[in-house]
Order: C-alpha cells, then sequence, then structure tokens
C-alpha cells in the first residue's frame, strides 16, 4: 500500500513497523529530540508546505507533547492527525512496558494501522473533513456545558483515544473517521448508556 502523505512518528522501531506494512516517506522525531533539533522541524515545515502530512505519534503523554509541539509549527490544514488506540501492553523488542503501560505505534496491530491509513493510499478514498463541526460539538453537549470533559472522555474511550485529548484535536480525528450523522449517531447512544 503506498500513502500519498509524509509520516511523522516518533522513534525508529515506529519507522521500521510501517516500513515493513506500506510504502511511504517516514520520518522520525527522535522522541523528544525534535524539540532541540531545528532541522529536523524545519523539514518537516518544508514538507507542509508541500502537501499534508500524516502526524501518528503514540497515545501517551510523550506522545501528546510531541504531537502538541509538531502542532504549533505547522499549520492546522496542513495537518493529519491520527491516533493510534490506546492499548495496554509491552512492545516485544521491551523487557519491561512503558511508563504509562500502553503500547506505541510499533506494537499496535498492523492489519490496525493499515486500516487507518488506507484512506490516505493510492487504494483509498480520502474522507473530507468539516463535516463535524464545534457547533456540533455544542449542540451534543460535548463542549460548553459543565459535564462536557466527562462526555468527551466517555467517547473517547469508548474510541480508545487517549483521554487527554483536548476537544479541538477530538474535533479532528472524528472528522477523519466519521460522517456527521455516524458521529451524532456514537454521541447519543453513549449518552443514553449514562441513563
Amino acid at each position: 500500500m503506498v500513502i500519498k502523505y509524509p509520516i511523522i512518528v516518533e522513534g525508529k522501531y515506529d519507522k521500521i513497523k510501517l516500513d515493513s506494512i506500506l510504502n511511504a516517506k517516514i520520518i522520525t522525531t527522535d522522541g523528544f529530540g525534535i524539540f532541540n533539533n531545528k532541522e529536523k522541524l524545519n523539514l518537516i515545515r518544508q514538507l507542509a508546505k508541500k502537501d499534508k502530512i500524516i502526524l501518528l505519534t503514540d497515545s501517551d503523554g510523550g506522545g501528546h507533547l510531541i504531537r502538541s509541539h509538531i502542532k504549533t509549527a505547522i499549520p492546522n490544514d496542513k495537518l493529519i492527525n491520527l491516533y493510534i488506540p490506546r492499548v495496554e501492553g509491552k512492545e516485544k523488542r521491551k523487557n519491561t512496558p512503558s511508563k504509562e503501560g500502553v503500547l506505541g505505534v510499533e506494537g499496535i496491530d498492523a492489519d490496525k494501522l493499515r486500516e487507518m491509513l488506507r484512506p490516505y493510499s493510492d487504494e483509498g478514498t480520502e474522507k473530507t473533513l468539516g463535516e463535524i463541526t464545534k457547533a456540533d460539538f455544542y449542540a451534543l453537549g460535548l463542549s460548553g456545558r459543565e459535564d462536557s470533559k466527562a462526555k468527551r472522555e466517555k467517547i473517547l474511550a469508548k474510541l480508545g483515544f487517549p483521554l487527554n485529548m483536548s476537544p479541538n484535536a477530538m474535533l479532528q480525528a472524528v472528522q477523519i473517521l466519521f460522517s456527521k450523522k455516524e458521529f451524532e449517531q456514537l454521541a447519543i447512544s453513549s449518552q443514553q448508556s449514562d441513563s
């Protein structure tokens, strides 16, 4: 499967995993090295001037920090934010689990990664972003209310996303994954299960 956009991942083992299942231009952030590597950040900026970039970091706190740093450097319309599910476990090459005990990109099932990236491949049809809006989040009670954070976290948990995603990051993710109707059904069913 050929992916038409460059993919940004954290480390070399993430790159090795993706190289084994697809054909794409993959750039590593060298973990937190991206914070001090102006040349690498400039390369990512240059790539973003040409086309969109797929950002695929781990679902832990470190991945969140790296994603946030890159998002400050790249225009929002140039980023495709993909989120791996938060799966407890340990990578095969490691003796102990990560600090948070969750798998990184390298530990996620190859079929799941292919499924996530297929819309950006030569065999997929990219979904149009923007069908779900901030106004929809408000109407569904996912923003602007006292219990909005709890409602978002319930949906994030159901989807296997990091619970610390900001409302804007969650919006971007669901815009990629769902039609407006599908997401409304998910949000409503999630709220009904509270009753």
